[in-house]
């Protein structure tokens, strides 16, 4: 494969945040749309709404070349990342994996969960794997077949919070926080503290011990609030905005780069890299585009995850079959009224290939933990309209060289 120095240094740039960003191509294509997107665009206080799309052109050599666009991006104005933190947690699992080096320990080993401090659970099983074990690799198939937050929290627990940090900033995303376990409602003190491991060989030796971790540096204050009011607890009316200050924070736009780390990872920088092999990679794409109609292991109730579940970019709501020739591999989240979508969207028959990110607030009331959200009217009928735009724009933009995704789906 050959990689001119000229591509290198625009990779580089780009990936660095250092390469112009368009910030109108967006806008100006949503406005030729006023009926899909006016309502949106015209409030944006409102909906709190963040883009960011990737364009990919390739060379004779079918390597990638990227231009970035946004609408709207403001790392000031925060969002609750919800489900799509699990992502970076994933890569990050692996990532610690290959690091570790230990013999014998691998994404498939058993992992037993130790309970030492108040409210953690001792867990040795999973009852939706083949074998019934609880192992890395089953957690990241249940994070993007379903977004399952048990899963999510193992790795949250394998991983460590301080880990979490420090990984992250290494490779670039400095502002970055997760914090805190998906659901269970946890005190920073308790959210500091992740429970012992031992790992299991095939053989079922135990073959390493991870201490239980507990982390000692100090976590920043966003001092963000959202919302008119807010459910407690006790379902009673708060009318006060709720405190996201001490919440998960990761920026769109770092979520959006960390999906391509994988999706692209010969042109990553080799400073953004994590340590992935050949298979977890070629792993991580398989489940990032896997549909739940699709796995045997977890098995899905069709009623309640249908073949689109958690393909909001293109689909929206949709509960019919994805069309054949798309695939799409990326991570949603829905929480607190944010619905988001990190995404990369290709089409082999008509040789279309575009990443797409966003973040929307659907909470036309302003009160927070009712449950009673815009998803069903404004976020996923938004996210349907935004991929088929970008999509058909891109099956309109002129070509010099068509991909070739034979790296993508082997």
């Amino acid at each position: 494969m050959k990689f001119s120095i000229i591509t290198f240094l625009v990779l580089v740039l780009t990936f660095n945040g250092q390469a112009q960003v368009n910030t109108q191509l967006l806008e100006n294509l949503m406005k030729q749309r006023p009926e899909m997107f006016g309502e949106i665009i015209n409030h944006p206080n409102e909906y709190r709404l963040q883009l960011f799309y990737t364009q990919i052109d390739r060379d004779q050599y079918n390597i990638p070349h990227f231009k970035e666009y946004s609408y709207r991006l403001n790392p000031n104005e925060y969002f609750y990342p919800a489900s799509t933190v699990k992502m970076p947690l994933a890569i990050m699992a692996l990532d610690k994996i290959n690091n570790l080096n230990i013999p014998g320990f691998t994404k498939s080993s058993t992992l037993y969960y130790d309970s030492i401090a108040a409210r953690q659970e001792t867990i040795y099983n999973n009852p939706y794997a083949v074998n019934g074990k609880q192992t890395i690799e089953q957690a990241i198939k249940e994070i993007f077949l379903v977004s399952d937050n048990n899963a999510a929290n193992r790795l949250f627990e394998f991983i460590g919070q301080e880990n979490i940090h420090k990984k992250l900033a290494e490779k670039g995303y400095k502002d970055a926080y997760i914090r805190n376990r998906l659901e269970l409602g946890r005190t920073q003190e308790e959210s500091r503290q992740t429970q012992a491991i031992d790992v299991f060989d095939d053989n079922g030796k135990n073959i390493y011990h991870i201490n239980n971790q507990y982390n000692k540096e100090p976590l920043p204050n966003y001092n963000a609030f959202l919302g008119n009011g807010y459910l407690n607890n006790r379902d009673s009316l708060i009318n006060a905005p709720l405190d996201f200050s001490v919440k998960n924070r990761i920026y769109l736009n770092d979520l959006h780069h960390i999906l391509q780390s994988v999706i692209f990872y010969d042109q990553t920088p080799k400073e953004k890299q994590f340590n992935l092999t050949k298979e977890d990679r070629e792993f991580l794409l398989k489940w990032m585009h896997t549909l739940p109609t699709e796995s045997q292991y977890p098995t899905y109730d069709t009623v309640d995850y249908w073949p689109a579940y958690c393909k909001f970019m293109l689909m929206g709501s949709e509960k019919g079959p994805i069309p054949p020739n798309i695939k799409i591999f990326n991570k949603v989240g829905d929480a607190y009224g944010f619905l988001l979508d990190i995404s990369y969207i290709i089409d082999p028959v008509n040789k279309v290939e575009f990443m797409l990110s966003g973040v929307l607030y659907c909470n036309k009331d302003g009160i927070l933990n009712d449950s009673k959200y815009d998803y069903d009217t404004v976020g996923f009928p938004f996210y349907k309209n935004i991929g088929q735009l970008i999509y058909d724009y891109e099956l309109k933009r002129e070509k010099k060289y068509l991909p070739n995704f034979d790296t993508i789906l082997p």
